[in-house]
């Protein structure tokens, strides 16, 4: 048997196989960060990851900036995630959470009325965002948060964690990549600070790291996982060393008893995001990124990470696992569907009908 199909245990995640689903923004929440009947049913799909890894949400109102993605600070969103997570249990599956403060990369028509936009200082992300009221728009000139504001966001991180498990969450991830207010915190272009969450790499990890234990004291260590790309500019991210600043951030989380690291491929030439992790980090890594099953397996076998993450390939491949474990070719998916409410390009893709294979 592939050790794609091995099971593997991460921290208090017993995972059935290592092929894990990548969070991947949809944008089928409605206009109250609430999932709909069309997300359970998304998810309950593919439920034959050994690991879902949810979307990325929002701990907080001010957390939300994109359009139509979901939150989980009140209620409604708590029980529609219970939803979610009951479908995908009944299947056998296992999913966490990823929670995503957006921080600058947002836009006032994404967000309730008198949210704030917020970041690590003032400094405004070069570039837009898209909302269904005005199309694509600027991101807001962001409020540099307070030590007050730094302790009452990683508060609702919390918060959201304890949410994500009343809701049927096994664990949760933090989203530390892709220019959102973790990252902004982390790069030196997006943080300015003076005080003891920037400058130096070590202050400037402070706040995810504050973050990570306080989610990891109210959960659980082994619930939790980080994700991370060292060097990814997306969003208008601009870090002067990020080999010095992902080392920081894993001396840092070292002490925790996390149940991952979530590792993205690099893409800076020259920097070994797998490498650079296990070197430096002795918690398991999920690696993510351009690979297919042949790729994937071979990375495990070679020791690289304990489990292997698709993104795209589950998209159109709502039995991903089923299909790479018996050879079957993958589908490909509509891309200007992406993003767009409704059930075209999102629950309508069908499974592998290896009759329809057979050529008369």
């Amino acid at each position: 048997m592939s050790i794609l199909f091995e099971p593997v245990r991460l921290g208090e995640l017993q995972l059935a196989n290592r092929i894990v689903m990548a969070p991947m923004t949809r944008s089928r929440a409605d206009a109250r960060a609430v999932p709909g009947a069309e997300m359970v049913e998304y998810y309950r799909q593919r439920a034959g990851a050994g690991l879902i890894v949810a979307e990325g949400t929002a701990p907080s109102a001010s957390g939300l900036g994109y359009c139509r993605t979901p939150a989980i600070y009140n209620a409604e969103q708590i029980a529609a995630w219970h939803q979610v997570t009951e479908a995908v249990h009944a299947e056998g599956g296992r999913i966490v959470l990823q929670l995503m403060h957006v921080g600058r990369a947002a836009s006032r028509f994404n967000k309730p009325e008198g949210a704030a936009t917020v970041a690590p200082s003032a400094i405004r992300a070069r570039t837009q965002v898209f909302s269904d009221a005005q199309g694509m728009v600027d991101t807001e000139q962001p409020e540099a948060l307070s030590l007050d504001g730094i302790a009452t966001v990683i508060g609702e991180y919390r918060q959201a964690a304890l949410n994500a498990r009343a809701a049927g969450f096994d664990g949760v991830e933090l989203h530390c990549t892709s220019g959102y207010l973790p990252m902004q915190f982390l790069a030196s272009g997006s943080n300015q600070r003076d005080d003891a969450y920037g400058g130096s790499a070590r202050k400037r990890v402070r706040f995810v790291a504050e973050t990570v234990q306080a989610m990891a004291a109210a959960i659980g260590a082994g619930r939790v996982g980080v994700r991370l790309c060292p060097g990814n500019p997306y969003n208008d991210i601009h870090d002067e060393d990020p080999l010095a600043t992902t080392v920081a951030l894993c001396q840092a989380l070292e002490p925790l008893a996390l149940a991952y690291l979530h590792v993205m491929r690099s893409p800076l030439d020259g920097l070994d995001a797998f490498g650079l992790a296990r070197e430096h980090a002795s918690q398991k890594l999920i690696l993510n990124d351009g690979f297919d099953g042949a790729s994937a397996r071979a990375a495990l076998e070679a020791g690289e990470g304990a489990a292997v993450s698709f993104g795209r390939h589950f998209i159109g491949n709502p039995d991903l696992v089923e299909r790479l474990r018996h050879g079957q070719p993958l589908a490909g998916f509509e891309r200007k569907t992406l993003y767009t409410a409704g059930s075209r390009g999102y629950t309508d893709y069908p499974r592998f009908d290896a009759a329809r294979e057979v050529t008369p």
